[in-house]
């Protein structure tokens, strides 16, 4: 939990650089380079006291430590000087390890006001590397403040719908967790959090043993297509205890470099634009297409294991737009044993970075194969308000939803094929079958019967099917009356 005197430090260093550095992914990069620095010294110290050696700031590196910058002989203009000289040697720097190369590589300071430097610097020198769990989520607060809808049609994931994908999948410790669209690592801090969580007795994590520990922080593996992206997610990820964070820059959509690899648990939030004359992937893909968002849940499903298991949250176009791709997708997820359940987010989940309709597909290879339907769930309230704002209400679906999506699997875990035909109003099982007369449409407020207007239908047959799936009973029955029908 982000305590309110680190808060206030963060928010003290942005009101400093405001005034020369307006832009807030900027801001982000300046105080993230400038905390790391400063941590870098903060564990040499430490090295020393316990009789060690220092890692970073030796032989003619010592010059440059923080301490050295900070002291307050220096004038304004020497102590920006030697900033300066230290963000261009530390790059070069051999004995140091390659995570803190790369943070360095490129970083500049963008502004040459020395006054605001020195002001800038008393804001990060109270932030000592003390506790990596409390200083990662300063670092998260931080991201958080810069966060919007980018070029590529990223955009931050709500910290609260991460937690309920992750808390749906739950991953566990020995499994290998990936996001192929990364971002600032958000959902693999979230799933090495829940790992933790999950193997206490009085502390996070104080039931893993020693080998348990050191293979987890190896077993997640983020990628992302911009430089600063892994930048950002390396060092939050080295913030939450990662000391070799593995976030490669790599386009999961037209590299095969690493396309043999697979992971047993994927949680993702992928871009969803697409550039002018579409995506040019390789042809690996089992979904011939040219949208980012098609080729995204394509390439998370195939990079599972046999019994894999995923989050995506996607467009409302996947689940039910009628191009061929989308429905080759939406066939090969229902037939081929990948999906189990499918959630519907309210309109306003992302405000105010997109005001884009999501969904969440869940994807697990194993129970999928051991029901012949597919769970849907509406969520109409996520606990906050639809305004930009987002502020806290008291309506929240989610803990209901996951309460309900755990029923299920609990349900298919005992050997029941079909577990309930309805938890709550909100949430219906579909028989596959049914799902492909429909286009293998996934649209949830059609299998709940509510009017919904993304999706529209001509067909009498498509149109029927909609009217029949408002009771989960009738929905048994489906697939005889069409037959008489047609």
């Amino acid at each position: 939990m982000l305590d309110q005197e680190t808060k206030r430090r963060i928010d003290a260093a942005r009101d400093v650089l405001v005034g020369k550095v307006p832009d807030p992914k900027s801001q982000i990069e300046q105080i993230t380079i400038a905390l790391i620095y400063k941590f870098m010294d903060d564990m040499d110290k430490a090295s020393q006291e316990l009789g060690g050696e220092p890692r970073f700031f030796t032989g003619e590196y010592k010059r440059f430590a923080w301490s050295k910058l900070m002291d307050p002989r220096l004038g304004a203009q020497e102590r920006m000087n030697l900033y300066v000289e230290t963000m261009d040697k530390l790059p070069l720097h051999k004995h140091m390890p390659p995570l803190f190369r790369d943070i360095f590589k490129g970083a500049m300071l963008p502004y040459r006001d020395p006054n605001t430097l020195s002001m800038f610097l008393k804001e990060i020198e109270p932030f000592t590397y003390d506790h990596s769990e409390r200083l990662g989520d300063a670092f998260e607060y931080l991201l958080s403040l810069g966060a919007s809808q980018g070029e590529a049609g990223q955009f931050r994931t709500p910290r609260h719908i991460i937690k309920f994908i992750t808390d749906v999948v739950d991953p566990k410790k020995g499994e290998t967790v990936l996001d192929p669209a990364c971002g600032t690592a958000g959902f693999l801090v979230e799933a090495y959090k829940h790992i933790l969580e999950t193997n206490q007795e009085k502390k996070p994590g104080d039931k893993l043993n020693p080998d348990e520990k050191e293979q987890l922080v190896k077993n997640f593996v983020g990628y992302d297509i911009s430089p600063d992206m892994v930048r950002l997610s390396r060092a939050n990820l080295y913030l939450h205890g990662f000391q070799d964070p593995k976030i490669y820059e790599y386009d999961s959509l037209t590299s095969e470099d690493r396309w043999q690899d697979k992971f047993d648990v994927i949680l993702a939030n992928p871009p969803f634009m697409t550039p002018k004359g579409g995506i040019k992937p390789h042809s690996k893909f089992s979904i011939k297409a040219n949208r980012s968002e098609v080729l995204f849940v394509d390439y998370m499903a195939e990079h599972l294991n046999a019994e894999g298991r995923a989050g995506i949250i996607v467009p409302e176009g996947i689940v039910f737009q009628s191009a061929n791709a989308y429905k080759d997708l939406r066939k090969m997820l229902v037939e081929d044993g990948y999906l189990f359940a499918v959630v519907s987010l309210p309109a306003g989940a992302f405000n105010p970075y997109s005001g884009v309709k999501t969904s969440i597909l869940l994807l697990d290879k194993r129970l999928a194969k051991k029901t012949d339907d597919i769970l849907f769930v509406k969520v109409t309230n996520d606990g906050y308000d639809l305004g930009a704002q987002r502020k806290p209400i008291e309506k929240n679906d989610l803990p209901r939803a996951l309460e309900c999506m755990r029923d299920w699997k609990d349900g298919l875990e005992k050997g029941n094929r079909r577990p309930f035909e309805i938890c709550d109003t909100f949430v219906v099982s579909v028989p596959k079958t049914n799902i492909a007369l429909g286009d293998y449409s996934l649209s949830t407020e059609r299998y709940l019967g509510i009017e919904s207007e993304l999706v529209k239908h001509s067909d009498p047959i498509e149109l029927l099917d909609e009217v029949l799936a408002i009771e989960g009973e009738i929905l048994i029955g489906l697939d005889r009356l069409k037959n008489i029908i047609v």
